[in-house]
């Protein structure tokens, strides 16, 4: 799949949270493939998909494990990306838990857990890196949201929560932090076939009833939301702020 390059994403700092797996493994490619400098935050060991891509591109990312709920560690691991690789350019928000859950099944416990990864994280990071970019003229983050907010879709009313939210903040946030040159922007994929969907949630009939809600009757791999994720990283978007941009192939419809 030919991806656009972005010559001013060459020598950018990148911090992407949970980017060894999923669609966060194909955003690191994706950077990296541009000549950036890669740190990213996720749970689960990344020294294989390092290799891989220190194979590929001749350079490695920063692998940082870290658990997002833990706001310390969180913090310390942005520290670090920026020790390494120079102050954060671009943050991406993109690690997420859409756990399948009931009304009646919820505690407290778990819907604090919830808000943590999928709203938390979010704002703390973005709080983390924005005195950096401040420093720096400019900056840009991405808020990874979903269109199953948008769907009404039932069986995870915390994550569609979450998502639904994530859109607030990415535009108070481009409102607050524009003057000092930041932009801020959200980006919701549609149904993405990564391992984990193709593993746990993906059927014949799901896909069927998935595929005439689409417009385009391909489905969605991680390498289709890297190109419009540099676009938003890059100057060539240099005055979009606060929006959301779906990439669903056509289920939802906006404006």
């Amino acid at each position: 799949m030919t991806i656009a390059t972005f010559h001013d994403l060459a020598g950018k700092s990148v911090f992407i949270t949970g980017g060894g797996s999923g669609i966060g493994a194909a955003l690191t490619d994706g950077f990296m493939a541009q000549g950036a400098k890669v740190a990213f935050v996720q749970r689960s060991d990344a020294t294989t998909f390092c290799d891989e891509m220190e194979g590929t591109h001749g350079a490695r990312p920063l692998f940082i494990p870290c658990d997002i709920t833990d706001m310390e560690a969180l913090n310390a691991a942005i520290d670090s990306a920026a020790q390494a690789h120079g102050p954060i350019d671009i943050l991406v928000n993109n690690a997420a838990n859409d756990k399948r859950h009931s009304v009646e099944d919820v505690t407290e416990e778990f819907w604090a857990w919830m808000q943590d990864i999928n709203q938390k994280a979010y704002f703390f990071a973005c709080k983390a890196v924005a005195p950096m970019m401040k420093q720096r003229g400019g900056g840009a983050i991405i808020n990874f949201t979903s269109i199953s907010y948008m769907m009404g879709n039932a069986g995870y009313p915390l994550y569609t929560m979450a998502n639904s939210a994530l859109n607030g903040l990415t535009r108070s946030l481009a409102r607050e932090l524009g003057p000092d040159g930041i932009r801020v922007n959200a980006l919701a994929p549609g149904w993405v076939m990564t391992q984990k969907q193709l593993d746990m949630w993906v059927t014949p009939d799901a896909i069927e009833d998935h595929m005439t809600r689409q417009c385009l009757k391909e489905r969605l791999v991680p390498q289709d939301i890297v190109g419009p994720t540099l676009f938003l990283a890059s100057e060539t978007s240099r005055m979009m702020t606060g929006q959301s941009l779906v990439v669903d192939g056509g289920v939802v419809t906006t404006g």
